[in-house]
């Protein structure tokens, strides 16, 4: 079995998110998440609008995910793919090369991101029409 690790925070779930996780569960057999938490998003001045818990919640019922699991840091990743005997790393492609250092322990994919959709675009939209 094949196993495809991915990490974000998956605010305000939409269509580019979902291409990545088919995408990415099309590479292997078993999908794990890693969401980043409430507190690993403080640290990186990120503010969710959904808890983890919640998004935990929303990524579980996304039929391509096996398994969510939370991100506290940003080096745990070398520890996560041990830890779980990851086969596959995928990120989208606005991070290509800032992971190739796992290259040592696994397969690193770059898959393309969807064009026309982001979260941040999503609440600079929604911001714009609550407030002009």
């Amino acid at each position: 079995m094949r196993k495809v690790i991915t990490y974000g925070t998956f605010d305000l779930l939409h269509v580019g998110h979902i291409n990545l996780l088919r995408r990415a569960k099309e590479v292997g057999d078993y999908l794990i998440v890693a969401i980043s938490s409430d507190e690993f998003n403080a640290l990186k001045d990120k503010k969710a609008y959904y808890s983890f818990e919640q998004r935990k919640a929303i990524l579980e019922a996304v039929r391509y995910v096996d398994e969510v699991i939370p991100e506290q840091k940003w080096e745990q990743k070398v520890e996560d793919v041990q830890d779980y005997d990851i086969d596959v790393f995928v990120m989208g492609d606005d991070w290509k090369g800032e992971f190739d250092f796992l290259k040592y322990y696994c397969e690193v994919v770059y898959l393309p991101r969807t064009v026309g959709i982001s979260t941040t675009q999503i609440k600079k939209d929604l911001n714009k029409a609550h407030n002009g």
